[in-house]
């Protein structure tokens, strides 16, 4: 097959009598991509930009024809990501990277899938609804195709995104800047979401905010893998903790399948490599790879630790979590063949979870999304039969027939023939980080968001947080709504001009004269705030941002004191230093700051 470009030029006619006429034309340089986009970029950030025109050229279906892929008034209907909210989501530089960029950093749940048919054909397009008779794909005109499932040979994604590169090409410096700024006035409404108490209008900050002291030395921090160009931020550090028994040694966890052993010394810390999986891992695709850890209660005597990652295996993504142990001086990994426990077929390549952690219990609890498409189609996080959108709860030390692992005998489900007995509650998107806190033994999760709000929730057995058919406290879809069911509204749940990928954090438990002493502290991924709340009976009581972080929040972590660390997901960890800021005491009110975004990577969108 052929495919033929016809460019027209349009040559300016120059008539003079002149010996030079006959000459041929001077070759041309040619032209400089990497200059082109500088200068497109340097003009917007520059200029001021006509909202208006840049309606109007959105909304023109020849150019740039936004149009067609986008929606803006939150219904989410097309190929690509719902816009109606986007200018709250990103500052303007990112915008504008957006546009010249587009596959440098492509929306959770919007990237493009390549469906390889029997026939020797392949279909590219963005994954609306997977059943197990047929997949639907919305191609870049908008349209949508529906294949049967006994036609498709293999499934794969693609780090390109279906919105083409050079859309700027064919508009004016000033009309790439107008576009920029109608995009920057989307926002959403104040009265679009119901005012609810665990849905503040505002979050305030802190008088004296909260110090963030780099926890490591600037040559042992975890860069992220170049793994489409220099600039293109992907596959960094996602998880960091203290080893048991080891007040000195920390473990950090890489998206690509590396753990590192951090040792903090008087003079000077030592970084070496504890494992490398990268050869077991998946991280091709989307916020996949390793992403979280966690050690046996009785590590120090059987020195067992448990990774959540993702595999490819017969053409699915396949979430799963493993069974290792540390070799005996608990300084690297003993060597030893993973052995694996559970296992989850995704139907996307996203929202795959990426938290476990032991609670005091002793029990696993595993917290798994619903694995797309976005809205959930398919109402993963309603169905009791399957794993997806549910936080898991199984017992590593015992073993039931068939299975690697055994049932707790009070989980909520177990004996129902109609609901998997490893669940113990549900209604989730995407729990992408959560734990207990250490006096109360609440769980807190943080779940990611859809289209409007972020949200924290404390969690309970047998519990229904409501998603899809809630998100936040507002109704979302009344498709899986089911008569007489109870929803669990979260504890707080903030709007998009606070951030947009939350990251559930911990209860500080650390010095009792603290002011934070129980506050919980959390964040958001792409603003980078870091928030600090308290509640009382699962109702929000006063929540502040205590704080910004240098780099995307992509995770917390905490020690045998009591202390809190922020993860950066570009590698570096803060130490966050409570001693000089008083949660009590408030800032005077001033305009919310426009997010500052974190650069591509792990965002669980």
């Amino acid at each position: 097959m052929r495919l033929i470009f016809i460019t027209t030029l349009c040559v300016p006619l120059i008539l003079a009598a002149s010996a030079r006429a006959a000459e041929p034309p001077a070759q041309s340089p040619p032209p400089d991509p990497a200059r082109q986009l500088r200068e497109y970029r340097d003009f917007a950030m520059g200029h001021d930009g006509n909202a208006t025109r840049g309606r109007e050229l959105f909304n023109n279906e020849q150019r740039p024809a936004c149009v067609k892929c986008h929606s803006v008034d939150g219904t989410a209907s097309k190929a690509g990501p719902d816009l109606s909210a986007v200018g709250d989501k990103f500052p303007r530089g990112e915008l504008i990277r957006s546009v010249l960029e587009p596959s440098a950093t492509i929306a959770v749940g919007y990237g493009t899938t390549i469906l390889e048919l029997k026939s020797g054909d392949e279909i590219q397009g963005v994954l609306k609804q997977s059943t197990a008779d047929s997949l639907e794909l919305a191609g870049a005109d908008g349209k949508h195709v529906r294949i049967a499932t006994r036609d498709i040979q293999e499934q794969r994604g693609s780090t390109i995104s279906l919105m083409p590169e050079g859309l700027q090409a064919g508009l004016s410096h000033q009309e790439f800047t107008d576009l920029i700024e109608y995009l920057f006035t989307l926002r959403q409404p104040e009265n679009l979401l119901t005012s609810n108490h665990g849905m503040p209008s505002n979050i305030p900050k802190l008088a004296q905010p909260v110090t963030l002291r780099p926890f490591l030395s600037e040559d042992l921090r975890f860069p992220n893998a170049f793994v489409q160009k220099p600039g293109d931020l992907r596959y960094g550090l996602v998880w960091f903790g203290q080893v048991p028994g080891g007040s000195n040694l920390f473990l950090a966890v890489h998206q690509t399948g590396k753990l590192w052993l951090v040792e903090k010394c008087a003079t000077n810390d030592l970084k070496t490599l504890f494992a490398d999986l990268s050869n077991e891992i998946y991280d091709k695709s989307g916020p996949n790879g390793l992403l979280g850890l966690a050690f046996h209660p009785k590590f120090r005597e059987n020195r067992k630790y448990y990774l959540t990652h993702q595999v490819f295996e017969g053409g699915k993504i396949v979430t799963v979590v493993v069974e290792r142990q540390a070799a005996p001086e608990f300084r690297t990994d003993s060597g030893q063949a993973s052995r694996r426990l559970w296992q989850v077929v995704s139907t996307t390549q996203d929202h795959s979870g990426g938290c476990i952690t032991f609670g005091p219990d002793g029990f696993l609890y595993i917290g798994m999304g619903d694995t797309g498409p976005q809205q959930d189609p398919q109402g993963h996080g309603q169905d009791l039969t399957t794993h997806q959108g549910k936080m898991l709860r199984i017992d590593v030390d015992h073993q039931d027939a068939g299975l690697a692992y055994s049932i707790p005998m009070d989980n909520p489900f177990r004996g129902r023939a109609d609901a998997r007995p490893e669940i113990w509650a549900y209604g989730f998107r995407e729990p992408w980080r959560f734990s207990f806190d250490p006096l109360t033994a609440d769980l807190w999760v943080g779940d990611v968001g859809q289209d409007r709000v972020e949200e924290f929730s404390i969690v309970r057995r047998g519990e229904n947080l409501g998603w899809n058919v809630y998100e936040g406290f507002e109704p979302f879809s009344n498709r899986y709504r089911k008569e007489g069911a109870a929803y669990v509204s979260p504890v707080l749940a903030y709007r998009r001009k606070f951030g947009n990928s939350c990251t559930g954090g911990f209860a500080y438990r650390g010095d009792k004269r603290s002011s934070f002493y129980g506050v919980y502290i959390c964040g958001d991924y792409t603003s980078r705030r870091i928030f600090g709340l308290k509640q009382q009976d699962r109702v929000l009581q006063v929540v502040r941002q205590i704080a910004t972080s240098p780099q995307g929040v992509v995770s917390f972590a905490t020690d045998e004191r009591g202390e809190v660390y922020v993860v950066g997901y570009e590698g570096m960890v803060y130490h966050l230093d409570l001693a000089g800021a008083n949660f009590e005491d408030e800032a005077k009110p001033d305009s919310a700051p426009a997010p500052t975004a974190a650069a591509g990577g792990v965002s669980q969108k």
